[in-house]
């Protein structure tokens, strides 16, 4: 395999990314204002957007096939203090497997555009219904080392919505509070050397109020990051 096309870090035999060490933590940037977070603001921004840049765009590539386009809902839940909707893959998935995700999946050509194909997705995997969502507009893409080309589409949600899990896909859905992973404070950066090549990621580990572990990183992280730049922006 060349340096150009390394082998996926999660098909690497025993790797487990909690163990890799942490390189750093952003605890010297500032977080997002609460005053962002209001709906209203929420909704300003992306009515309005500020000049900024995305600090990530892709990850190392994987494989020489085509890239396809996808998109995924990046879903914030309207509580007293907001959060983020996200998933735990199944187990036995072939790509991704039991890794912390957004709902969403590759673009089908039936759909419209990208906030469809995110909406369609999520319907599908997790049962939200579009009449609770939404849509604020899209992120910058982020591409995959997998060649998928993702468009985050942020949504508001409202806290009345219901779901029903896709168990052949999802095993778990669940709600992170937005000020926390907003907070470069909680944003933690990796590094490897894998075959002769460095290999850096994000990660943002959550636990859950019961003490379950809700481990976000890579390309999850990363479009995390690139919505904190946008909102602190």
């Amino acid at each position: 395999m060349s340096e150009e096309n390394p082998v996926p870090l999660s098909r690497l035999p025993d790797f487990d990314p909690r163990r890799v060490p942490v390189a750093g933590i952003d605890a010297h940037l500032p977080s997002v204002p609460a005053s962002r977070l209001r709906v209203e603001a929420l909704r300003a921004r992306f009515a309005a957007p500020p000049a900024w840049e995305p600090e990530l765009r892709a990850e190392p590539r994987f494989t020489d096939r085509a890239p396809a386009a996808a998109a995924v809902l990046v879903p914030l839940v309207l509580r007293k203090q907001p959060t983020l909707l996200l998933t735990q893959r199944t187990v036995h998935l072939s790509t991704h497997s039991g890794q912390v995700a957004f709902p969403g999946g590759k673009a089908d050509p039936d759909d419209a555009d990208a906030a469809d194909t995110a909406l369609r997705e999520a319907e599908e995997e997790i049962g939200l219904s579009r009449r609770w969502v939404e849509v604020l507009g899209p992120l910058p893409t982020y591409t995959t080392g997998t060649r998928f080309v993702v468009t985050p589409v942020v949504a508001l949600v409202d806290p009345a919505h219901e779901l029903a899990l896709n168990a052949d896909e999802v095993a778990a859905a669940f709600e992170v509070p937005l000020a926390f992973l907003l907070d470069p404070a909680n944003h933690r950066r990796h590094a490897i050397e894998v075959s002769g090549a460095r290999r850096e990621w994000f990660s943002m580990p959550w636990r859950e109020p019961d003490g379950t572990e809700r481990f976000i990183w890579g390309a999850t992280a990363g479009m995390l990051r690139n919505l904190y730049r946008f909102l602190q922006a």
